[in-house]
Order: structure tokens, then C-alpha cells, then sequence
């Protein structure tokens, strides 16, 4: 076994990936020889990845948190192909590349059959080492990576004797008492050469926002938002040097994020003759018996050996529970409206084996299997509608508790390989295969019976990276990627979709990408052209269901980022992504997909500093999504923020300011405007679901490690 497979086989199950600091000549980062997981599933150089490939490092999020981004704003600002965040709770529609994107923490999968958009409200950024995230589709670990694969990678106990971190923070628009969040997190660590050990708590408390007028937001009804909010994520970790060739860690969470607020929508037309949503507005009395919250535990628990039969053997294996709660929603029944809240539970086990050897000098092969079991029940609390209309719905008071989907189970079993071979010095050639099977099971659900089919899905790859050995490389890949339509939804709505005779098949998309990237000291430099299609859709209908439609869907575009560094500390740089989305109608003509789903171009833009000795630094940031218009004369409409973000070093700790929306931009977000689409009429007014960007706000950290 190689040394290099040896070294980099423990550093990976230690966690200590992380991206290097050492800078070179001119302060850039010598990224190209970084070891991430995300491009292949083992240790891997970038330099060898025949694909874009972004790794954000912790001062890069320590920039963006700075201004009291939450992580899912962070990475949009960050990843070029990723859509710049909604706020609120929910991450629906924030596609790479125009299409789904797979989340993970440490290799566990935050995606399910059942999808419900809330991948980023899963961690504190005090728990982050770094985040590997890999543009366009794959199928590395399973469904839902068709537009690309975001793996956050925690902090662990990765040196010896006794260590402390703490952090402090504040966010304020300065608009009254209650427009203020605040957070704190704690972490010790330490041990010695065969053990080693972090635990860590971040606890984080928000207060209401308010656009910038000075109004306050109304909450978003739909997805919930994070106003009211309390967060607590206990995270531990454990890593057990067995042998000198044979480690151990243990990762376990304990995550709750979920509403504690008094204010609520109040409906003043709830009780009259002829009962409406309309003229609404926010008061303090709110009580419901079921508030939104996500709740989540997760244990993961990864071996390795660095020399079983000649070859790197990884084992993972992993438990995830998960409930989603709603808030009270108003359904339209007859006279008037009738309030309704879901809560969903998933639970996740799995598997996964994987060899990684070297063949040859040149050759060398990752192979393995991967097996997983997901479960699924969702409830729905009806409140009694007395009660409801007596209050202007401040008051919910649950009356019964009925199945809001059809309960599932997926079991799933998928075999891989990939190969690398080393051509000649500056080619490298790849090739992969993935089939994967599963078998669904779907109950009973209000009298339409349930059943049991299956699905298999087999996905390939193939790869050419050119290093020409000056900084410069370039790679022409194809690659394939896979949905699969969310099985609570598309059954259960008619017995006219019985499960046997309707099974569930798998939407691969294909893609073909061009890239380059260079790297130097004074640029950091990667972009890439992409065209991805497929030939099924899944859509939304009025009542919120799901279906899937023969229709051709395509995205292209381009991704790119530019940094150059200047001698004193000096930086600048862009990112660039220009994405359309395409559907072909009954006449085979391609026409803009609706708005409700594509994807907005966006560009980022900053200019930076930090001195010589690292001890202050400053951020200028624009961030910019264009407008978006389809064939239906529908219309998202863009917007332009600016951040700022100071930072300096005490005798104790740093401290670091950010302005957030520093010209007080007036905007409605991009989910705001895809909720108006999505709801309205039916489902009430537009201006209930019309979720508004936050004004300027300030915010002020310190932090500190000992």
C-alpha cells in the first residue's frame, strides 16, 4: 500500500482536511493540492478533478457570517453556481446549476424522498470546518445531485492537550426592542496521540425583522421563516487511533431549530358575513398547539484501514431522525378558511463500504456499495375553526390529528466503481458507474390503497483532465445524475395513481461540462460551460401534489470565479454564473421553464484587504441576482446588495462588524416572489406569501480561541 494512500486515509477519517492557510508570495492560496473527499468519495488532490470543484474555508465564512448571514446566504454568496439564499427557514429553489441540489454532513445525506427544503437548517457555522461543494450532476451518493453536491465538513478534535473557542455575536436593523438576534457557541477539545475528542454547543436566539421601510416582515406562512427563532446544536466528536493503520471516529447531533415567538398574523375578516384573508396584519397573543421547528438527531460512525488486502477499506455507517413542523396554514373550505399544520418525520439508516486501490503506478480504482433504508410519516393537525375565527387566527387550537401524505418506506442497495488512469504526465482520464436499486413500499392512505414497486437507475461518467503543468488545466466531462419524484406526493392524491401499476422512475439528467482553472500567485481562477437536459420533469399543480411530465428539460450556462491578489494585502474578485432553463411544449419548441422553478443568473463582486501580520482586515461586497421572465409573463424581479465587513484583533480574541445591506435596498426575495406564484389566489392574497428582504442591519462577533 502507498504511503500517499496511507497518509491521506487517516487524515480523511481524522477530519483534518482542512483547506491550507499557508499563503503564498503573493497572500493566495495554494488550493490545487488541497485533499477533498467531495470530488470522488476518497481523498482526493483537486488538481485531479476533472470538474468544477469550490471549497469555502472558514475565514471565507467567518466574512460572510460577519455581516449576520445565515450559511445557506454564505455559500450563495460564495459558490457561483449556487443561487444567491432565500431567507427564512426554507432553501427551496436555491438549485445549482438550475437544478437540485444534494446536501451532506460528513457524507450523511440531508436529502430525502420526501423533500422539504430545509438541508441548511441543520448546523451552526461555529460546528463548520470547511464546506467541499462539487458543481453539476453525480451521482456519488445517490438521488438528488443533479445540479451538483454540497458536503460540510464538521470540526473535530484534531490536536493535542486542552482547547477552548468561544463566540459572541449581535444582529440588529436598530428598529425597536425587538429587532435584535443574538448567538453563542462554546466548544472544548483535546486528548493525546490516540485519542482525541470536541464538544461543542451554539445557541443562537433571533427577533423579529424588518424591510427597509421599517416595517416589519410578515412571517412567511408557507415554508416559515426564522423571525422568533431559537436554534441549539450540540455536536461531538470522537476519533480513536486503533493502529497505526486503523482509525475510528464517532460523530453524533442534537439539533432543534423552531419558532418561541408571541407574534402572529391576525385576519380581522375571519368571523365576517363573508369571511377573507384580506387586510392582515401582525399582533402580539399568538398561541398554536404545533409551531414550526426542525428537529434532528445523527450518529455517524466511520472506519478505516489503510491496508486491507493491499487496499485503503473505508466503512460508514449512520442513523438520522428528522420532524418538520409547520405553522398554521389557512386552507380554503367552505365558509371561509380552515387552519391546518403538518409535521413530517423521516428517518434514515445506511451503510456504505468502499475500497480504494492502486493498481498500478498509474492506475487506480475506488469501488464499493452502498446500502440505506428511509422511512416516512407525516400528520396533519386540524385546528378548530371557532376558535380560528373568534382570534383572526392568533388563537390555533388542535381539534384532531389526521395523515397528512401516505407513509413509505425505501430501501435501497447501489453498487459503484471508478476508475483513474494517469495517461501520460499532464492526462488524466477517468470513468464510473453507479446502479442503484430500491424498493418502495407505500401504506393505505384515506382509502386509496397503497402498494409496492421498485426503480433502478444506472448512471455513468467519463472524464479527461489536462494539467499542463504551468498553473493552467482544462477538462471535458460527462456525467449523469439522478430525482426521483417525492413519493408522498405523487401517491395518495387518487386512487387513478395506484402504486403497482404507477412506479416511480428515476429522472437522470445528463450533462457534458468544459472547464478550466489556473492558479498563481497573485490569481485563483476556475470556470466552466455546462449543458445538462433530461427528458422528464416533476411538477407542481394547484393543490400541491406532484407530477411528472414528458417533457424535455435543458439548462446551460456558464460559472466562474476570478481572485487577484496585490502586494500590501490587496484583493479583488468576481463570480459569475449565467444560467437559462429551457422545457420543450407540445409543439417541440423549447421555451423558457416556468418561473416558479428556474433558476436566477447572479454575480458577486468584493474588494479586500488584511495587513501584513493578519491582525485587521476589510470586505466590500456586491452581491446581484438578475431579473427572470418566462414564456407565461412571469416575473421575478432582481436585486443588488452590498455588504461590508471590518475586522480586527484585540490583546483578547477578534472582533469583526458587518453591515448587511448597507444601501437599505428595498426588495421582495426571490422565494417571496415564487410563494406569490405558487399560492395565490387560491391559497389567499399575494401579499401574504410576498416575504420581504431585511433592511440594513448591523452585526458585531467576537471570538476567541485558548
Amino acid at each position: 500500500m502507498s504511503s500517499r494512500n496511507i497518509t491521506t486515509g487517516v487524515t480523511f477519517l481524522a477530519g483534518t482536511l482542512a483547506l491550507s492557510a499557508q499563503a503564498q508570495d503573493a497572500g493566495t492560496i495554494d488550493s490545487q493540492e488541497t485533499m477533498i473527499v467531495v470530488g470522488s468519495r476518497a481523498p482526493t488532490e483537486i488538481s485531479q478533478i476533472p470538474g468544477a470543484v469550490w471549497i469555502v474555508d472558514q475565514k471565507q465564512l467567518r466574512e460572510q457570517l460577519g455581516t449576520g448571514a445565515d450559511l445557506k446566504k454564505a455559500l450563495g454568496q460564495l459558490v457561483p453556481s449556487l443561487d444567491l439564499a432565500p431567507q427564512g427557514r426554507t432553501n427551496y429553489g436555491q438549485n445549482m446549476r438550475g437544478r437540485s441540489v444534494q446536501v451532506l454532513i460528513d457524507g450523511v445525506s440531508l436529502n430525502s424522498s420526501r423533500s422539504l427544503s430545509r438541508q441548511f437548517d441543520a448546523i451552526d457555522p461555529f460546528n463548520i470546518e470547511r464546506v467541499e461543494v462539487l458543481s453539476g450532476a453525480t451521482s456519488l451518493y445517490g438521488g438528488g445531485a443533479t445540479g451538483g453536491l454540497i458536503n460540510i465538513i464538521t470540526k473535530k478534535g484534531d490536536r493535542e492537550g486542552f482547547h477552548l473557542a468561544t463566540e459572541a455575536g449581535m444582529t440588529t436593523g436598530v428598529n425597536n426592542a425587538d429587532d435584535l438576534n443574538y448567538r453563542l457557541a462554546q466548544s472544548v477539545s483535546g486528548g493525546n496521540e490516540s485519542v482525541r475528542g470536541r464538544l461543542a454547543v451554539a445557541y443562537q436566539d433571533n427577533g423579529r425583522h424588518f424591510d427597509a421601510n421599517g416595517d416589519e416582515t410578515f412571517p412567511d406562512i408557507a415554508q416559515t421563516d426564522l423571525q422568533d427563532n431559537r436554534s441549539i446544536d450540540v455536536m461531538g466528536s470522537l476519533d480513536v487511533q486503533l493502529t497505526r493503520q486503523q482509525t475510528l471516529q464517532l460523530g453524533a447531533q442534537l439539533y432543534r431549530s423552531g419558532y418561541e415567538g408571541e407574534r402572529g398574523v391576525y385576519f380581522p375578516n375571519l368571523d365576517a358575513s363573508n369571511p377573507d384573508l384580506n387586510d392582515a396584519e401582525i399582533r402580539d397573543g399568538y398561541a398554536s398547539d404545533r409551531d414550526p421547528a426542525t428537529d434532528r438527531k445523527m450518529i455517524n460512525l466511520q472506519y478505516h484501514h489503510a491496508d486491507l488486502l493491499g487496499q485503503d477499506f473505508y466503512l460508514q455507517a449512520f442513523h438520522r431522525e428528522e420532524e418538520a413542523s409547520f405553522q398554521a396554514f389557512p386552507y380554503p373550505v367552505a365558509g371561509g378558511s380552515e387552519f391546518r399544520a403538518s409535521k413530517q418525520n423521516t428517518d434514515l439508516q445506511g451503510l456504505k463500504a468502499m475500497f480504494d486501490a492502486d493498481l498500478t503506478n498509474s492506475l487506480s480504482l475506488t469501488y464499493g456499495l452502498d446500502l440505506d433504508r428511509e422511512s416516512f410519516d407525516a400528520s396533519q393537525m386540524i385546528f378548530d375553526k371557532t376558535v380560528s375565527d373568534a382570534t383572526g387566527g392568533l388563537v390555533q387550537e388542535g381539534s384532531s390529528v389526521e395523515p397528512r401524505y401516505p407513509s413509505y418506506r425505501v430501501n435501497g442497495i447501489s453498487a459503484f466503481a471508478q476508475g483513474e488512469w494517469q495517461a501520460t504526465e499532464g492526462l488524466r482520464l477517468s470513468a464510473g458507474m453507479r446502479r442503484q436499486h430500491m424498493d418502495v413500499k407505500v401504506e393505505d392512505f384515506q382509502g386509496i390503497p397503497g402498494g409496492e414497486n421498485d426503480y433502478d437507475a444506472t448512471l455513468v461518467n467519463a472524464g479527461a483532465l489536462y494539467d499542463f503543468g504551468n498553473g493552467h488545466q482544462n477538462w471535458l466531462q460527462f456525467s449523469q445524475g439522478f430525482e426521483l419524484p417525492d413519493p408522498a406526493k405523487y401517491y395518495g392524491k387518487s386512487a387513478d395513481v395506484s402504486v403497482a401499476q404507477n412506479p416511480l422512475s428515476a429522472i437522470k439528467t445528463d450533462q457534458i461540462e468544459l472547464g478550466w482553472r489556473y492558479n498563481s500567485g497573485a490569481w485563483m481562477t476556475q470556470a466552466a460551460l455546462y449543458y445538462a437536459w433530461s427528458d422528464k420533469a416533476v411538477e407542481n399543480a394547484e393543490d400541491l401534489s406532484v407530477s411528472v411530465v414528458d417533457e424535455k428539460k435543458r439548462n446551460y450556462g456558464f460559472e466562474g470565479a476570478a481572485t487577484r491578489y496585490f502586494d500590501g494585502g490587496l484583493e479583488a474578485g468576481a463570480t459569475l454564473h449565467l444560467v437559462r432553463s429551457e422545457q420543450e411544449n407540445d409543439d417541440g419548441e423549447w421555451e423558457k421553464r416556468d418561473a416558479r422553478y428556474a433558476s436566477l443568473s447572479s454575480a458577486t463582486a468584493f474588494l479586500g484587504w488584511q495587513d501584513p501580520r493578519g491582525e485587521r482586515a476589510a470586505r466590500l461586497q456586491a452581491n446581484h441576482a438578475l431579473d427572470l421572465e418566462d414564456d407565461n409573463d412571469r416575473r421575478i424581479d432582481g436585486f443588488t446588495t452590498l455588504d461590508l465587513t471590518l475586522r480586527q484583533s484585540l490583546p483578547v480574541g477578534e472582533l469583526s462588524v458587518g453591515v448587511a445591506n448597507l444601501l437599505d435596498e428595498e426588495y421582495s426575495t426571490v422565494w417571496g416572489q415564487r410563494a406569490t406564484m405558487f399560492y395565490s389566489p387560491y391559497y389567499g392574497p399575494e401579499y401574504l406569501y410576498d416575504y420581504q428582504g431585511r433592511g440594513r442591519t448591523y452585526t458585531l462577533n467576537w471570538s476567541m480561541s485558548y
